[in-house]
């Protein structure tokens, strides 16, 4: 029985550190740079070629 409590409060414990706002903000933050970085630099032709005129028109981010 004691074990049953102690991996219930170990699974609480997960959950609850899981659930937090820091690991929802550094998981957020994480995939909008992912999303910019797939956006403006990658080589990868149907997100270049979709992308090429915004690349074009951010001044400090050059296509080319």
């Amino acid at each position: 029985m004691r074990a049953t409590n102690n991996l219930t409060y170990v699974q609480k414990r997960a959950i609850d550190w899981t659930l937090s706002l820091p690991v929802q903000l550094t998981l957020y933050t994480s995939l909008c740079a992912l999303t910019l970085w797939t956006v403006y630099f990658s080589t990868y032709p149907a997100v270049h070629d979709s992308m090429h005129s915004l690349r074009h028109h951010t001044l400090t981010i050059s296509c080319h």
